[in-house]
């Protein structure tokens, strides 16, 4: 291309201006995109939101505005009374923050749930509950009045009496005995252990629901760092610490939900950053030097390289005004085929210099050589990123924007900064030849045995064509994530409890009364377990309910909310305490048999070994015991204080989480199948949208928005397709010729495609980003071989194109295959997909196309 030609030229003859002008542009654009830098990090706004699905996603979050954005705390208790006791005072320490957090708020718990709880258990449960109550009322008033170590010993000590006196079985005492034995026994030991209040009344072990507790945060988010809700996540984490919330105290705090999972995606995908950054620059690097065997080359290369990265990120905050957490990614694909357009004009440079050893017309020389391959490269790739500007897949259109832009910056530096540089640096000259003579057998079998090479390519063309219609797009975002982190693996834990799975859909109605109509509608769907509305929070047969619990306070109000309480033991009482019960402990024993006796004798012992031991270690005892015994009476207390249940009387968020301000109805649909599995969610999401078209929810928006997301990549790829053809037609001019370059680029997608089917590689959100790369890069290769084809040259595997591009696809390789290190599933897949992409593309490039080809045409 002779206008190549001539601004090479032109460059080479004011080296000085040319590079001090590139360099200051470089400058000027790394200024620029310090001071105008901005990233969003807000996930949501990767699609468009004139998509359907996330219209109605948006409309459901201007209804509700407090379901979005939020941080859900789980507290895990040793004991319910833990769990129930830590959660109260984390939610309490958590609303004073408030420049951490709009909102704070606990959905299974707080007043309203303490005080009428009990009415959302069935009848006979109700019944048996407030039946143990009464029976452990000469056990909860001394309890009551002396809530301490001192007071739960001498309530022991009294029932004893009872036993020595034979108004009672020491068997009748042997829970309570057992139940303080394992846990007292287990301090004075030196373990830790905590004991449940609950179960040692009714008897029945904890379930996992008895002992975990929610708190749901709304936090204020900072959308210009990395970790939007870090900050607020760290002041749960601080205020859990600083409360003792912590699994030395036996309750466990976690956190999960959009936000936590945004958050440590983004941290995730930070770990291992040094090892892979360096990894890549070292291999980089090294190949760089392998290709050009000269540091003055490869100096000249980063340099260009950079300046070119530089200018396209001020380009592309200028255009753009800020970078979302997909566009940043322009800077593995400028790096990737930047450095390819370096190699390919330094390795022709110093084929041209072995020619004839005179730098500044070598250069010339590589202009006029390779101006019309990287011209039409640059182009071609430019027009397969812009692509991407049409599709609703917001975050590669903006990928593809300042990508096109890049392309277009590298071309020009390959051409105008790279030779003043080379000419400033003075690269020594070449006298071997540039070029893989070993390569000379394949370049003869690619002619003598050319039919069979392009059988052998239809049959795994085939075959790939076969397995790509058992390709898989993995839409779960959580199979994209570390399932070690806390986040994940929490709500991974969330989802073994239909209760709590998070994988519910949210329908719409114009009223309540509306709402519970659907609701029975959307019931009878197989795939729905359960389909709630807030009438549901109204609890049924209430009257006779109330009575059980209204005669219950009858009888229990003053023994656990006695008038006075007794002051607070000092050690020396507790130490007379515990001798005291342990000797009518051994008293009892030796009066019984069997398990109670064993029962007793332990206890007696924990309770001797704790009062022979230190303050400290009564302290611990203390600790394990008072707190919970204080908690367990304020619920008992409270849950009797119940009153009948109407809408009109739940709290005002309560409602506002059901009932939107215009009158709008919530009805929550849950899964029946909670595994959380693809096939799960598109069963559950399918059956739902048919009966409710207007549902949204996570298990909808991950469906839709993989939809969303493949439909972009093939709108795209049909439109590139269309424009690069067209660019190529208008080039070459001749459709053969733009057929060999298409035809590659074709069977490199089904092979790649066929590859990930065979050894089990799903496509994702992430690695689906390699396919601009594998497309921009696979066009670049192949016009190159058909541009020097149609010059006339033979040979091409031991000419200098091929040690370019084979050097350039290392280089490469060497930068994206160190994403395969990352501990991020969804970049590791990417770096996996990128290796496999890279190495159909140099199979097809180097040993398909010259065999398509034949012989060269006459000039």
């Amino acid at each position: 291309m002779k206008i190549v030609e001539a601004i090479v030229a032109v460059c080479t003859r004011t080296p000085v201006l040319v590079a001090a002008l590139g360099i200051a542009l470089g400058v000027e654009g790394g200024v620029y995109t310090a001071t105008h830098f901005k990233m969003d990090t807000d996930s949501t706004k990767l699609i468009s939101d004139k998509v359907d699905w996330r219209q109605r996603e948006a409309h459901f979050d201007k209804l509700f505005p407090q379901q979005s954005n939020l941080i859900l705390v789980v507290v895990d208790g040793a004991t319910p009374e833990l769990a129930e006791a830590g959660t109260a005072a984390l939610t309490t320490a958590l609303s004073g923050q408030k420049q951490f957090f709009r909102n704070v708020r606990r959905p299974d718990g707080g007043t309203f749930f303490d005080q009428n709880g009990l009415l959302f258990l069935p009848y006979d449960q109700v019944k048996a509950t407030t039946e143990q109550m009464i029976a452990a009322q000469p056990f909860l008033g001394p309890l009551a009045a002396d809530p301490s170590l001192r007071g739960v010993m001498n309530s022991l000590k009294t029932a004893l009496e009872g036993v020595s006196r034979g108004r009672a079985k020491l068997t009748d005492l042997q829970r309570p005995i057992a139940g303080f034995a394992d846990v007292l026994g287990a301090i004075a030991n030196g373990r830790t252990a905590f004991l449940s209040w609950r179960s040692l009344i009714t008897g029945a072990k904890s379930s996992p629901r008895e002992t975990r507790r929610f708190i749901e945060v709304q936090p204020r988010l900072d959308f210009a760092a990395l970790e939007p809700g870090a900050e607020a996540s760290d002041a749960i984490r601080a205020a859990a610490v600083s409360l003792g919330a912590t699994p030395d105290h036996g309750v466990r705090v976690r956190l999960t939900g959009p936000v936590p999972l945004s958050d440590e995606e983004f941290a995730t995908l930070a770990d291992r950053a040094a090892l892979m950054l360096g990894a890549m620059m070292l291999a980089v690097v090294v190949t760089l030097w392998l290709a050009v065997r000269s540091f003055r080359i490869i100096v000249s290369i980063l340099v260009t390289l950079i300046v070119g990265l530089l200018i396209t990120m001020g380009l592309g905050l200028f255009v753009a005004h800020v970078f979302n957490i997909i566009s940043i990614a322009f800077v593995a694909l400028f790096v990737g085929i930047g450095v390819d357009f370096g190699i390919q004009f330094c390795v022709r440079y110093r084929a041209e210099r072995h020619a004839r050893d005179d730098l500044r017309a070598a250069l010339i020389r590589t202009g006029r050589g390779v101006g019309t391959p990287l011209a039409l490269a640059a182009a071609a790739t430019a027009a397969g990123f812009f692509s991407f500007l049409p599709t609703s897949y917001v975050g590669v259109a903006e990928l593809g924007r300042v990508a096109g832009i890049g392309m277009i910056v590298a071309f020009v530096l390959c051409i105008t900064l790279l030779p003043a540089l080379l000419m400033l640096v003075r690269p020594y000259g070449e006298p071997d030849r540039v070029g893989f003579g070993f390569f000379a057998m394949i370049d003869r079998l690619m002619v003598s045995h050319r039919t069979q090479v392009l059988r052998v390519a239809g049959v795994a063309g085939l075959i790939a064509l076969i397995l790509v219609t058992f390709v898989r797009f993995d839409f779960n975002p959580l199979d994209l994530r570390n399932p070690k982190t806390e986040s994940v693996s929490t709500i991974l834990d969330l989802m073994q409890d239909p209760q709590t799975s998070p994988n519910t859909i949210d329908v719409l109605a114009p009223n309540l009364d509306a709402a519970k109509v659907l609701a029975a509608r959307i019931s009878g769907i197989a795939s729905v377990g359960q389909a709630i509305t807030l009438s549901d929070f109204v609890p049924d047969d209430q009257s006779r309910k109330l009575a059980l619990i209204r005669d219950a306070n009858l009888l229990l109000d003053s023994t656990i909310n006695p008038f006075t309480l007794k002051p607070a033991p000092d050690d020396g009482e507790i130490v007379a305490s515990l001798n005291a019960t342990a000797a009518a402990l051994r008293d009892a024993a030796g009066k019984a048999a069997g398990a109670s006796a064993a029962a007793a004798t332990g206890l007696a012992d924990a309770l001797t070994k704790l009062a022979s031991g230190t303050p400290q270690l009564r302290a611990q005892a203390t600790s394990s015991l008072v707190p919970g015994l204080k908690t367990m009476l304020t619920q008992m207390s409270a849950s009797l204080q119940a009153n009948e249940v109407t809408i009109a009387s739940m709290p005002p968020d309560m409602v506002q989480d059901w009932i939107a301000a215009d009158g709008t109805a919530r009805v929550q649909v849950f899964p029946r199948d909670t595994s959380g599995t693809n096939a799960a969610m598109a069963r559950f999401s399918k059956a739902v949208l048919q009966v409710v078209p207007t549902a949204t929810g996570a298990p909808i928006s991950i469906r839709q928005s993989g939809t969303t997301i493949v439909n972009a990549f093939i709108e795209a790829g049909v439109l590139s397709f269309l424009v690069i053809t067209i660019l190529l037609i208008v080039v070459l001019r001749r459709y053969r010729d733009v057929l060999l370059t298409i035809i590659p680029l074709v069977l490199t997608g089904l092979l790649t495609l066929g590859t990930a089917v065979a050894i089990g590689l799903q496509l994702n959100f992430a690695n689906v980003i390699a396919l601009p790369l594998l497309f921009g890069i696979g066009v670049a290769f192949n016009i190159y071989f058909v541009m020097a084809w149609r010059e006339g040259r033979k040979d091409l595997l031991q000419s200098s194109l091929t040690r370019a591009v084979i050097f350039s696809a290392l280089t490469t390789a060497s930068g994206f295959g160190s994403l395969w290190l990352s501990s991020h599933p969804g970049t590791a897949s990417m770096g996996e997909l990128l290796m496999i992409s890279l190495a159909w593309t140099l199979a097809t490039t180097l040993f398909f196309l010259p065999a398509l080809m034949g012989a060269p045409p006459k000039r």
